[in-house]
């Protein structure tokens, strides 16, 4: 059995790689493949693939029963200049729009495409619940989610199941927001960034994974689905557990204004802003968190 996967190398992706490589046959799709193979070594075999076209990779499709595709330009990486918006957006509809068109030309179809979104389709929502029913917000990430769902869904038109995942923040040891966070915390200056009051809605890396392989594995299961913990915290509340678990203080705070100065746009959408996310359709599913605290998430991720 066959799952092709895009953005396999990335944080997510590899450990993806890594849970499923035992029971199937993992094909990852990469622009650099030499340096894919470094990476995954025996995770995947890797297909070159330029990101937006079917060539080189279509025959890998063809028969595999699930496409997972995690690509996209780098969130955090670099202020957002005009650039680096229209990067983040293109990365995105061209790698959805070649698995549209190879899925159309390859004569047995995967079962199932897992498209990756985030909750940044919901926008700033202060303390108001928001589960999969949830309409968009503004800004230039809902913009962003709104149109590779879209996008994505257009491929359910083609007899593909097709499951959307908005994910919160995925907390993980070997990158992501925790790592350079808790790097803070153990030179003694963490603390939390703006307020403090804005929601932060997350997900370990582990369950991150069960998640999207539960998807995969259930083919009643098709939509939306938010990936973030049933328990989503404060700003505050996050940096006051990860100080606990590390034995630091959580004493300092970056002003708003300062990380406004810093980073622009992508403060206020991603570090500054909240949403309280819900993952109601994923319990509904039966789908059980191994970490659904922050507490015993910190607790076994931060070493």
């Amino acid at each position: 059995m066959r799952v092709v996967i895009t953005g396999a190398t990335g944080f997510i992706g590899k450990a993806l790689c890594q849970s499923l490589h035992d029971d199937y046959e993992i094909i990852a799709l990469s622009r650099d493949a030499e340096k894919a193979r470094e990476s995954l070594v025996q995770l995947a075999k890797v297909a070159q693939w330029d990101g937006k076209t079917t060539t080189g990779w279509i025959n890998q499709l063809d028969g595999a029963i699930a496409v997972i595709n995690l690509a996209g330009e780098n969130l955090g990486s670099g202020r957002w200049n005009q650039a680096k918006k229209e990067r983040i957006l293109r990365s995105r509809l061209d790698a959805i729009e070649a698995i549209a068109e190879a899925i159309k030309h390859v004569q047995k179809k995967p079962k199932v495409l897992i498209q990756a979104s985030a909750i940044g389709y919901y926008g700033s929502r202060q303390d108001e619940p928001l589960d999969e029913t949830s309409p968009p917000g503004e800004g230039f990430l809902t913009n962003v989610c709104g149109s590779v769902e879209n996008a994505a869904q257009d491929i359910e038109r083609l007899g593909v199941r097709c499951v959307i995942i908005r994910s919160g923040v995925v907390l993980g040891s070997q990158a992501g927001a925790l790592l350079r966070l808790a790097k803070l915390f153990r030179f003694y200056l963490g603390g939390h960034l703006g307020s403090g009051k804005q929601w932060f809605s997350w997900i370990s890396l582990d369950d991150e994974v069960a998640a999207i392989r539960f998807l995969m594995e259930n083919e009643n299961l098709h939509g939306i689905f938010n990936l973030t913990s049933p328990q989503p915290v404060t700003m505050r509340d996050l940096c006051k557990t990860l100080g606990k678990v590390l034995h630091r203080p959580a004493w300092l705070a970056v002003p708003g204004f300062i990380l406004r100065l810093a980073l622009g746009e992508m403060a206020d959408e991603m570090l500054l802003s909240g949403q309280k996310v819900l993952p109601e359709r994923l319990l509904k599913a039966g789908f059980k968190f191994e970490y659904p605290t922050i507490e015993n998430a910190l607790s076994a991720i931060v070493r």
